[in-house]
């Protein structure tokens, strides 16, 4: 994928959120989450993004149902975003619905180590 066909498509990502991404990114965005900046869908090489925080290096990934039958390709762009210097948290939607409170608990926790 080009950067052009990249940016395109985050850009669509950006209009068409999930309700999780939509709860996850009320709590991140505008320096929110204690003042860090955070991107949606944000293109990294050949991938895009859920969300990431550049100067710390993190990456958060939301999983809905489909990633159950696409392990072996999330371990390969997993792979390949830590090879960036990127560490990626990642959470299931229910989780999101469900535990969003721990969530942002373990993300701040994992910021204040990076």
């Amino acid at each position: 994928m080009d950067i052009t066909t990249s940016q395109a498509k985050a850009k669509q990502l950006r209009h068409h959120l999930t309700d999780p991404e939509q709860i996850l990114w009320y709590h991140l965005r505008a320096n929110r989450f204690y003042g860090h900046h955070f991107r949606r869908q944000y293109p990294i090489g050949n991938y895009i993004v859920d969300f990431c925080c550049v100067n710390k290096k993190l990456i958060i990934e939301l999983d809905g149902d489909s990633h159950g039958d696409q392990v072996s390709y999330d371990l390969k762009r997993t792979s390949f975003l830590q090879l960036q210097g990127y560490v990626v948290l990642r959470y299931w939607n229910n989780e999101v619905m469900n535990n969003l409170d721990g969530i942002l608990e373990n993300l701040k926790t994992t910021i204040d180590k990076t």
